[in-house]
């Protein structure tokens, strides 16, 4: 039996879909890591604060520490499969690597508050951080990509959303309660997209566009994002992530900031690598014609439990 309930995780992990999020990244500025441990121990009460000031808004958000920043921050403990961010050498497109200290997500169903929390989480770390990357997202209309097809249908769904994303103990008894994070901004080329027909589209894709329905397998291109994202296990089995991906966007530049939680990085990297690489066949991920990743950082957000030791 999984004994993750005996480690409590930080809630924004698991959380369920909300109409806006902010997306911010840290490098740290100074040597008193002791100070940074103790800011990182009062995150989340200060979310559960403000969660609670502003119940409505369905505010939640968990903080990460990226896998370059961790022995500095925690040398005697480190999570058992935590790694870099993954390269790749017959990558049909370059895979970045552009590694932050410290990933912070939030999300809410109101902007203000996740604007308010966001100054409250810099003015927590105050001048022992810079920040190097803000973004906000937003639901599109029905819970679809900027591309125009629903984003995340695949995500685990109830208490199968916890075995997915949070390590347990069996896994890792320390670290237990924790998620294994991947993030990459895309961008996405709406020009080329948008003149590509509605049908050229769902075969890139694999399901239809308006409908949301999955192409049976045997319809499938070699080459359908479906196709190459979907990974499964040598006993033929799912391997599994839970997405926290949202829109973002200017009237300039529109993309999808992606946001893996799984219990084990492999799930992530194995995924990346069908979709970037180009198999014996000449097979890769189409999707990537018209989406280029901008950024890619790996990081690993641990229990409440674990970071309330060093209050």
């Amino acid at each position: 039996m999984s004994l993750i309930n005996l480690h409590r995780c930080q809630q924004g992990i698991l959380a369920e879909s909300n109409l806006h999020s902010l997306y911010l990244m840290f490098n740290l500025k100074t040597e008193e890591v002791d100070e940074v441990k103790q800011q990182l121990a009062c995150f989340q009460g200060m979310i559960n604060e403000f969660s609670e000031e502003y119940s409505e808004s369905e505010l939640s958000a968990f903080i990460a520490i990226g896998a370059l920043a961790w022995d500095n921050l925690f040398p005697n403990a480190r999570p058992r499969e935590l790694m870099a961010f993954p390269q790749f050498e017959n990558a049909k497109y370059p895979v970045p690597d552009t590694p932050a200290d410290l990933f912070v997500h939030i999300r809410s169903d109101r902007a203000d508050v996740n604007h308010l929390v966001g100054t409250h989480v810099c003015e927590l770390f105050a001048d022992k951080v810079m920040l190097v990357e803000q973004v906000k997202g937003f639901r599109y209309l029905d819970g679809r990509d900027l591309t125009g097809f629903v984003d995340g249908t695949e995500n685990p769904h109830g208490e199968h959303r916890r075995a997915v994303a949070l390590v347990s103990r069996e896994q890792d008894e320390v670290f237990a309660g924790g998620s294994y994070i991947h993030t990459q901004r895309y961008r996405h080329s709406m020009h080329m997209w948008n003149e590509l027909p509605t049908k050229q589209q769902e075969d890139i894709v694999g399901r239809t566009k308006v409908e949301n329905i999955e192409y049976k397998s045997a319809d499938k291109p070699p080459c359908a994002h479906i196709k190459r994202a979907n990974i499964k296990d040598e006993q033929g089995k799912s391997i599994e992530i839970l997405r926290q991906s949202m829109p973002y966007g200017t009237m300039r530049h529109q993309g999808l900031f992606f946001i893996s939680c799984a219990n084990t990085p492999t799930a992530f990297n194995k995924m990346l690598e069908r979709m970037v690489c180009v198999d014996e066949q000449g097979h890769y991920d189409q999707l990537l014609d018209y989406t280029q990743a901008e950024t890619g950082a790996a990081f690993f957000a641990p229990s409440i439990d674990f970071l309330r030791q060093y209050l």
